[in-house]
């Protein structure tokens, strides 16, 4: 008996844990999709019977929720979902249910703007501070994407996309600009996901990972702030004819074309 009890929580969590992220997907998803619209009340025993799980489920999924800026309770009127204004958009998961929703062309142009601002300027950086060895394995990181993207191999480019951008951001020595990399692994994950890159790389973006590489191996900064700004450009230019067929483009392609 005392045995039987000891164990039973054990085998208990991993279901209560995966009902909670079955839950924390539906609804993040719903929010991001706007199928939840800002002013919407959540109510907890309908939450209860519709995903058939406990209070205390829901409950988590809601604290959750709350963290993230999408919900607040208020006395007297209860669970509220809250304007996209209010989200932590910084979050990689709010990014992913963002990519996963219908706002992704939003998402990916915001996201590809905020890249634009940072990851020249980490090049730049990453020439001048660099070690030896950080320079060396960008050098190999590019050559082995340029030889996964002519093979058309996407996953491991994938891998090897985040991790090259992951190290540039790294070798700059900003822990700050560090702290954006999970935010740029979502962004190139939910392009391959949800198929909104080329199967092959454009020969240009290979040359131009090597570009950056090479020019952070010779510190030479200017030029690997020009490289990456021309590589953050061509995935504007790529993603360019996706926002236009969009059903109501944002600012961002109108103002910069």
């Amino acid at each position: 008996m005392e045995a039987s009890a000891s164990r039973a929580p054990v085998s208990a969590a991993p279901a209560e844990t995966g009902l909670h992220a079955r839950v924390l997907e539906h609804l993040g998803t719903a929010i991001c999709g706007r199928e939840l619209t800002p002013g919407s009340i959540l109510n907890i025993d309908e939450l209860v019977d519709r995903y058939a799980v406990s209070r205390s489920v829901i409950r988590e999924v809601l604290r959750v929720l709350a963290s993230m800026g999408f919900i607040e309770t208020r006395r007297r009127v209860g669970v509220l979902i809250r304007p996209a204004g209010s989200w932590n958009v910084f979050d990689p998961q709010v990014i992913r249910w963002r990519l996963a929703s219908a706002g992704r062309m939003a998402q990916l142009r915001s996201i590809t703007e905020l890249r634009t601002a940072v990851e020249p300027h980490a090049a730049l950086l990453a020439a001048t501070r660099a070690s030896h060895e950080e320079a060396s394995d960008l050098i190999g990181l590019a050559a082995k994407m340029w030889a996964a993207g002519k093979a058309g191999d996407e996953e491991r480019f994938l891998s090897l996309d985040i991790e090259f951008h992951r190290r540039v951001l790294h070798a700059s020595g900003n822990e700050m600009f560090l702290r954006l990399q999970d935010l740029i692994a979502e962004v190139l994950t939910g392009r391959h996901k949800h198929h909104l890159m080329p199967h092959h790389p454009h020969e240009q973006a290979l040359q131009l990972h090597a570009e950056v590489a090479q020019a952070i191996q010779r510190h030479d900064g200017e030029r690997a702030r020009r490289a990456m700004v021309q590589l953050m450009e061509q995935a504007f230019d790529e993603m360019k004819s996706l926002w236009e067929q969009a059903a109501d483009p944002g600012p961002a392609e109108t103002s910069r074309r």
